[in-house]
């Protein structure tokens, strides 16, 4: 696998020709592995302009800014990315945000999750990144839990949506799928592009 200076390289010419929220979101990233916190915080902020529903990304911008003893910005940042997570059902940044508040002696919002207003066919599934209905996948994408967890909770649409962005990571970080280590590179990547940690998963009980 590259070094961080070749992956920060790599990634700093994706968001320049291709620039998105999950371009900025992976080098923002690389910056906080390499430790350039300031960097790594303009590079959320940027993430979060050009995907406004990416909860994890306001997570670690207020980690990063508290890190740089910006408690004054990361207090609004988080208030607003704990809505948003808890709005979008993402779990795990939704509780992580609200430890980082609490930890700043901030409240943590009280939000109303409105239902979906739209009903969802048995060929249907509530996709959790765009929280509307799409067409569900006829099969788990990949074996295992994963696996499943993907299939219950993400639409074909959406899924076809990150093998398009997966081909630019594969390409970008030039990875070889005959190695663990970068396989591991692009499940990391797959599972921040669609927001869900390893816990999520292990959380997940499939439906029989």
């Amino acid at each position: 696998m590259c070094n961080i200076d070749e992956r920060i390289a790599q990634w700093e010419k994706m968001t320049a020709e291709a620039p998105d929220g999950m371009s900025w979101f992976s080098l923002a990233n690389a910056y906080r592995d390499a430790e350039r916190d300031s960097e790594a915080a303009a590079a959320y902020e940027n993430a979060i302009q050009l995907d406004p529903t990416m909860s994890r990304a306001y997570q670690l911008l207020g980690q990063t800014l508290i890190k740089l003893d910006r408690n004054h910005e990361a207090g609004p940042i988080l208030t607003e990315g704990y809505s948003i997570a808890a709005k979008r059902g993402d779990v795990m940044p939704q509780k992580a945000i609200g430890e980082l508040l609490k930890k700043l002696d901030l409240p943590v919002p009280e939000v109303e999750v409105e239902k979906p207003k739209v009903e969802i066919t048995g060929d249907q599934v509530l996709d959790k990144l765009t929280g509307i209905p799409g067409n569900k996948m006829p099969d788990p994408p990949m074996r295992g839990k994963i696996g499943q967890y993907i299939y219950a909770n993400y639409s074909q649409e959406t899924w076809r949506n990150w093998i398009a962005q997966g081909t630019k990571v594969i390409n970008e970080l030039r990875l070889d799928f005959s190695r663990e280590d970068h396989q591991r590179v692009y499940d990391q990547h797959m599972m921040e592009y669609l927001g869900f940690t390893m816990e999520d998963v292990e959380a997940f009980e499939p439906q029989a």
